[in-house]
């Protein structure tokens, strides 16, 4: 930034929700996963929910007084409606800030991110973004458990035959990684001979295998396209710095970047992931990285490895 920023953490969490006044089962709020899971099932119908929200400031910071009009906001985002809630937060004692941030059932949808921004005065420049939260909070509306971390969506079809026509002209493809939606979606093609019974059988040590080995070169494929498809579809705000996305795209970036950029903060891998790609400088240099941190949230390594034990038996059983 060109201006001083924050040194200390900006940290917050979620003390307490309400649907309609109805509070929330604490169950339902899970401060290790940092997730709010709104139970549907429980009730269906609901025009407006409350997060009761507490923030941890870097109070010696702000008493320095390089800064003025300092105001910390917490900010609720949903990037599949584009709809977007800003809350003023209450300044108490020692750094705290609390605040009620509304969020209304017509305006989201499934999963809508949660984080907290500290802006400030600067040298006669109001609205200057002075420090942020890295450790963002998950509110699901959909969820019947606070989990943020989501499978991919298996979807098995017939390429050649079945009801999605943008799949036909891929029918020779025994799989496709689908990243446009709310969730990654891996399409598996029944009509290419054997994978679908490969993949859903039981079997002895060689079938298992071979299945373990599949699934990774899949699951390696589909953590590589949603990193590329959560980089591209990075937002940025008036002074060109990169915004965390919400729902998967986050938790994409989240868990590859350490990989990818592993010597430096997730703010400054963010930025510097965004940079390369837009400039092009750097950018292919970083491909042997991706491809190695999606094979490991992948476990090729691993699976290969039980393989390669697995056929150096058989071989060994078999000779003479």
């Amino acid at each position: 930034m060109p201006y001083p920023v924050l040194a200390g953490e900006v940290t917050f969490k979620v003390v307490s929700a309400a649907l309609d006044g109805r509070n929330l089962r604490l169950e339902m709020i899970s401060q290790r996963e940092r997730v709010v899971a709104v139970h549907q099932v429980e009730r269906r119908e609901w025009d407006e929910a409350r997060l009761e929200v507490r923030a941890e400031l870097p109070e010696a910071e702000l008493a320095s007084e390089r800064w003025s009009d300092v105001v910390c906001a917490a900010l609720l985002v949903e990037g599949a409606t584009n709809s977007r809630t800003v809350t003023r937060l209450s300044r108490s004692a020692g750094g705290i800030w609390t605040g009620s941030v509304p969020m209304a059932r017509g305006a989201y949808r499934s999963r809508a991110a949660l984080s907290v921004n500290v802006v400030a005065t600067f040298d006669g420049v109001a609205g200057r973004v002075i420090g942020g939260s890295e450790n963002n909070w998950i509110i699901d509306l959909v969820a019947h458990e606070p989990v943020r971390q989501r499978e991919l969506h298996i979807n098995e079809v017939d390429f050649r035959d079945g009801e999605v026509e943008w799949l036909r002209p891929f029918k020779d493809a025994p799989w496709l990684v689908e990243t446009s939606g709310d969730m990654p979606t891996v399409h598996l093609n029944t009509g290419f001979e054997g994978i679908s019974g490969l993949l859903n059988s039981g079997g002895g040590p060689l079938e298992k295998a071979v299945r373990g080995t599949l699934a990774a070169q899949i699951a390696t494929e589909a953590w590589t396209a949603m990193f590329h498809s959560a980089v591209s579809d990075l937002e940025v705000d008036d002074d060109g710095t990169p915004q965390w996305p919400t729902g998967w795209r986050d938790w994409a970036l989240r868990s590859m970047l350490p990989d990818v950029l592993p010597d430096i903060s997730a703010a400054d891998a963010l930025w510097e992931i965004h940079s390369r790609r837009a400039e092009g400088t750097g950018w292919n240099e970083l491909q042997p990285r991706i491809q190695y941190a999606a094979s490991r949230r992948a476990r090729v390594a691993k699976n290969l490895g039980s393989a390669i034990r697995v056929l150096n038996r058989s071989g060994q059983e078999n000779q003479p």
